[in-house]
Formats: structure tokens, sequence, C-alpha cells
């Protein structure tokens, strides 16, 4: 059943987005001018992702030896199927977003219907998020098959932790798939940090030159830099957006499994081998079942007409993949665990029956519709928060950034709240294992979530290229409605990943508590004692990580988006005719300033994320990495939520000014130049620091867990304590 599940969703699936591919690809590009923008944003982007694809793998290269030494073998395979999964999904996204973004604007540009644009735009950001839940099960599925599916390879016989078929049991098991799950969150991290470099710097440039100095409308061909921003789109918030959502839903499936292979060796008398192995395969199936759910959800806004209301119809493609797979997961839920009775459940940790685990997953639905609604409340211009900063922008710069600072802050609060109440509520429903299934449960339906933030970019893209291509005003009016309602639905998904991760680092948390026990360590009595020193000290330095982190993105984009800047005021210097529209800007030179900006500075966040917990774990010890993801974790969901919220409230609020509701303050008054800098201010916020955010604790939680079973025994504080 579970292979017959698993690789039945991965099919219709991918088939279902190779069905909207080839769909997307027949639709007319339109005019010539048109085909040769988006012919330039493609060869941008194609080239930034097969540099940054060249210095991954040689990373992941590396990686997977160390692994395959150091830990073992199988860990470093099931790391590079990850990886390929990941980096897959990525460029697939990448490369239908550039294809759909020209016929967006022409379907705009031809039919002057919102709701048809809406339509094409959507069923491009469809084939990304069916690539990110499609590859995701595919390769955990494959590391199920190839590295021994507990369900078929173990018997009661030959649960011992020596060695078995391929040598896999439980524990190095939990270490497999934990390796897979790091393969997905470096190629994350990678693209995430290295496009979000990519697209703020170029985007910063174009802002603060030709909004602020030249005083030219946004995408203007005129402005050198406008190319490199549309390409960032693409790098940035698809491929990276891609990978990172697909990262945090192997993340949250990955969290499950390796807390129910700890807690069998643990607890093995509580533990049955036919309740363990069925808890391991049910959040694979459950997901498998809203891979399902979210293909008939994305295929009823494609097939049936729609209204020129693109909020309320990206919301009802969401709630049928959501309520589909809310209904088919419980009639699954009932049936699988069915033929348990009631002590074995009890002693699982299933307190109220054998749906205990469903309702778990629920709450996390419910949490994540929840605190996207709030981000949604703190970062759209239809709410209050927005309209006062860009009301505020009327006395100032200055103003506009102090009032989006408060925005954001107050923001994190009840999104904090919610993820408290769902801890503490699916723990009492079905211990730990309710965390991590309220964390599956939350990216259950991702392909659906993934579809509709796609949709943004692929919009704001077409936009520029109706721009680009002197388009009459009422095709950028479309695709700006389309755009402003992508920015609040990215709002939306971010708060998703940012609120799964937090559940899933605590899952981790408590498989790394669970996995010092199963491998002997003699400081897991450390882990018990929160007043330890050790614990303390590196609780305080988890807590600065982010913020280190967060300044190192922040500088590396400042520094891009400086040489961009220079370089777009250079070409309106000495190439007289540019502003005239007499003669044609260098794209090539802005496009190569922020590929090598974002190549160059990529680096060192990556490494920060896996070196940190490695060389803390060798010198001081499980105890101290056990703090280090306490402190991490908890300031970094902070900061995540803040950098995200704050960042999207100064889009809007620019936007919110763009369109006219400030009577006496439209575009090109003071007070669009200020919420233009701020604006500018919260780029690097919302699109490089809060995204990473929530990658980087998913990291130092997994290669924490890997490389427990090396440090756990052999430190220097247990070798001189």
């Amino acid at each position: 059943m579970f292979t017959f599940a698993v690789f039945a969703a991965v099919s219709i699936a991918l088939l279902t987005a190779v069905y909207n591919y080839i769909k997307v690809k027949r639709r007319d590009p339109g005019t010539e001018e048109m085909k040769e923008i988006a012919a330039a944003i493609q060869e941008g982007a194609n080239a930034f992702i097969s540099h940054e694809y060249k210095i991954i793998s040689w990373v992941a290269l590396a990686v997977f030896i160390v692994l395959s030494v150091v830990v073992q073998w199988y860990v470093g395979v099931a790391f590079l199927i990850g990886a390929v999964m990941s980096a897959t999904a990525g460029y697939v996204g990448m490369k239908i977003a550039t294809i759909a973004n020209v016929r967006v604007s022409n379907e705009a540009r031809t039919t002057k219907s919102l709701g048809k644009t809406l339509k094409v735009a959507f069923q491009g950001g469809s084939v990304m998020g069916l690539c990110v839940g499609g590859f995701a099960l595919l390769g955990l599925g494959l590391v199920f098959v190839i590295f021994g599916n507990v369900l078929g390879q173990f018997s009661e016989a030959n649960l011992s932790l020596q060695s078995n078929w391929l040598g896999i049991t439980f524990v190095p098991f939990a270490m497999t798939v934990s390796g897979y799950a790091l393969g997905c969150s470096l190629i994350a991290m990678f693209n995430r940090v290295g496009g979000g470099i990519y697209t703020k710097a170029a985007d910063m440039g174009a802002d603060l030159v030709g909004k602020t100095e030249a005083h030219i409308p946004e995408d203007d061909p005129r402005n050198p830099a406008t190319i490199a921003d549309n390409v960032g789109d693409n790098v940035g918030d698809v491929a990276g957006l891609g990978s990172d959502l697909l990262e945090s839903f192997v993340g949250a499936i990955v969290a499950c499994i390796a807390l129910t292979c700890y807690n069998f060796v643990i607890e093995s008398e509580a533990f049955s081998f036919a309740m363990t192995s069925k808890m391991i395969s049910y959040p694979v199936i459950f997901t498998a079942i809203g891979l399902v759910a979210c293909v008939v959800g994305i295929l009823s806004l494609i097939w049936r007409k729609v209204s020129n209301k693109p909020h309320r119809e990206l919301n009802t493609a969401t709630w049928v993949s959501a309520i589909l797979t809310i209904a088919g997961t419980g009639v699954f839920t009932y049936f699988y665990f069915n033929n348990f009775d009631k002590e074995a459940l009890k002693l699982a940790g299933f307190s109220v029956g054998v749906l205990s685990p469903w309702i778990s997953a629920i709450l996390g639905i419910v949490s994540g519709i929840a605190i996207g609604a709030i981000a949604e409340y703190y970062t759209s211009y239809d709410f209050q928060p927005t309209k006062n900063i860009a009301r505020t922008s009327i006395e100032g710069a200055a103003l506009t950034i102090t009032e989006g600072l408060g925005v954001g802050m107050k923001s994190t609060l009840y999104p904090v709240a919610i993820l408290a109440v769902t801890i503490i509520s699916s723990y009492y429903l079905a211990d730990i294992y309710g965390v991590t299934m309220a964390a599956v449960g939350m990216l259950s339906f991702v392909a659906a979530t993934v579809a509709v933030d796609t949709y943004g970019p692929i919009a704001d893209n077409a936009g520029g290229i109706s721009e680009m291509s002197h388009l009459e005003p009422e095709v950028r009016g479309i695709t700006d409605k389309l755009d402003s309602v992508g920015n609040t639905t990215a709002a939306v998904g971010k708060g998703f990943a940012i609120g799964s991760a937090a559940l899933a680092a605590l899952s981790l948390l408590a498989s790394f508590l669970h996995s010092q026990v199963s491998i002997g360590s003699t400081h897991v009595d450390l882990m018990l004692n929160v007043m330890n020193p050790i614990i303390l000290a590196g609780t305080i330095v988890g807590g600065a990580l982010p913020f280190l982190f967060s300044g190192i993105l922040i500088d590396a984009v400042s520094k891009a988006a400086r040489n961009m800047v220079k370089e777009v005021r250079r070409q309106f210097a000495e190439i007289k005719g540019i502003l005239t529209g007499e003669e044609k800007p260098d794209y090539k030179t802005c496009i190569e300033i922020s590929s090598s900006g974002a190549l160059k500075e990529m680096k060192v966040p990556a490494m920060i994320a896996i070196l940190t917990p490695l060389v803390s774990g060798f010198i001081f010890g499980p105890g101290f990495v056990g703090g280090l993801l306490i402190g991490t974790t908890i300031s970094g969901i902070m900061l995540a939520l803040f950098t995200a919220n704050a960042g999207g409230a100064w889009d809007n609020a620019k936007k919110y000014v763009e369109s006219g509701e400030i009577e006496g303050h439209e575009k090109g008054s003071a007070t669009h130049a200020a919420t233009v800098i701020g604006d500018t201010v919260g780029d690097p916020l919302k699109d490089t620091v809060g995204p990473s955010l929530d990658i980087l604790i998913k990291i130092m939680a997994t290669v924490s867990l890997i490389g427990v079973s090396i440090f756990g025994q052999y430190n220097l504080f247990n070798l001189f304590f």
C-alpha cells in the first residue's frame, strides 16, 4: 500500500505538471519586442542558475564525501537524492516562470480580461507547485525503497541495532532520511540566499536610481537594471521559493519519521513493531493524499470560468485543496490505525484514540491558515497597518521606516501565540508525534500553496514585460492587479513556511534528544537540565546566531546593490540617449553585477548553517548543541516573522500610494518617493533574510541530528570533563 500510494500520487502530480507546462508553452508569446525581452530574461535566469548549480554541485559533493566517510555511506547517498530532487524542482519552476511571464502579458494584451490572464499565470505557477510536492515525495519514496522499506524489509526477528538488510534498522534509517532532508535543505539555502541576493540587488538598484533619482516608472525599459530585476524574480522568488517550501515539506515529514524511529529504540516496550512501521509511513501517505487533493484544487481553477477577482479565485483553489486533504486523510487515518486496540494506541501516545494524529494535523492546517491570515492583515493594503504606513509617509521617509518597523515587530506576537496553542494541543493529542504531524498538516497541501505563491512573480514579470514592450496602460493595469494579490499570497506562503519550520524544528530537537539516548551519550543528562551552564551558554549563542546570519545577508545585498547603483548612474551619465529613448541601456552588465554578487556572497551563510552545530558539538558536546538549537529556533522564528511582515507591509504601502487612494500623493510625489525608500529597505528583509531564516534553523537541526552520532561520543568537553 505504501509504495503504491506514494508513487501513484507522484505520477498524478508530475503528469499534471507536464500537462500544464505544455499548455502554457503552446500559448502565443506576443509581439517580436515582447519575445526579445522575454528571451533576455530567460537567458539571464539560465546563466545564473547554471553558474549557481555548478558551485552547489561542488559543495554537495564535499558534503556527500564527509557524510559517507564520517557517518555512513547510505546517509551520503540519501543526501545526494535530496539535493537532486530539490535542484530539479527549482530548475523546472524557474524554466516555466520564464516561459509563462510573456504569455501572461500577451493574454492581458489580447483579451483585456483579468480572469483569463489570472488563469495563465496560475497555470504556470502550478507547474512549480506540483513539482515541489511531486519531487519531494518521489525522492522520499526512493529512499524508502532503496534503503529498506520499513514496512516490508524489517521483521520482528531482526530489530537489533546490528547489521540487517543493507545494514539498515530504525536508527540508521532515521539518519538516512535526515540525510535526504539535509540535501533538500542545502539546495534551498543556496537558492534562497543566492536568488535573494541577486533579485534584491537588482531591485534596489533599479528603484533607488530609476524611481527616486531619474523619476521614471517601474520596469521602464530605459532603466539598465530592469532586465536584471525581472531575472531576479525568477531565480529568487520562483526557484528559491520552490526549494524553500520543498525543504520545509520534507523537513516536517522527516522530523516525524526520525522521531518515531528513535522512540521505538528507547521505548520498544510501548511501541510495537507494527505500530512503529505505521507511524513511520503515516506522514508520507498523508501528504501523498494531500498532493492528489492539490491536483484537484489546481485543476478546479484552470478548467472552469473564473471571475475578475483574483484573490477570491486563488483562495478557492487553496480551500478546495485543503478541504479535500482534510476529508481524504481523515478517512485514511481511521482505517489505517483502526486495527490497534485502545491500549496500543495509548502506549503510542494517541490520547483520544485512532484519529489523534489526524486531529493534530488538522490543528496544523488551521494554525497555518490563521498565521497566513495574520500575515495578510499586516501586509495587505486592504487593512489598516499598511494604510497607516502609506499615510505616515506623507511626513517623509524616516517615518515610513519607523512605522514599518513597528508593524513588523507587532506582527510577531499573534503567530507565535497560535504556534504555542498548536504545540500544546497537538502534544496532548498524540505526544511529540502530534507536534510533528501538526507541521506535516500545515504543509500537506504545499503544491497548492506554492502554485499560488509562484503565480505572483510570474505576474510581476508580466508587468515588467508589458512596460518594457510599451503596451497600452490597460495591460499594465491588469498585471499590476495580479501582482498586488501576488504580494499578499507570498506573505501568506512565508507565514506557512515559518510556522511549519517552528514545529518541525521542535520535532527535530526532540529527535536530537532521543538520538543521544539511543547512541548512549554520556551527556544526555545535560539536555534534561535547562539550568546547566553548557545549555544556557548554547542557548545564548544560538539566540545571537540568526542576527549574525541576517546581518551577513543584508550586507551581501547592500554590497551588490551599491555596485548596481553605481552602474545605473554611470550609464545614465555616460550614455546620454538612454533617458530620451534614443539609445538602449547595457542590460547585460547589470545582469553580470547581480550574478557575481550573489554567487560570491551566498557561500558564507550556507557554511554557517552547516558548520556551526558541528564545530560546537565537537568542542562542547551535545548539551551545548541542544541549547544552540533552542536559541536559534526561538530568535530565528521571531526574526523571520518580523522581517517578512515588515518588508511586505512596506512593499504594499508603496503600492497603496501608487493606486491613487491618497489624493494628491500619487506616483511621482514626495510621499511616493518615501514609500519607495521604505520598500527598498524592506526588500532584503522580506525576500532574502526572512525566507532564509526558517531554512537556517532546520539545516542546523538536521545537521545536529546526523552529527550527534559522532560528536555525542567524541568531543573535547567529554574528553576533559
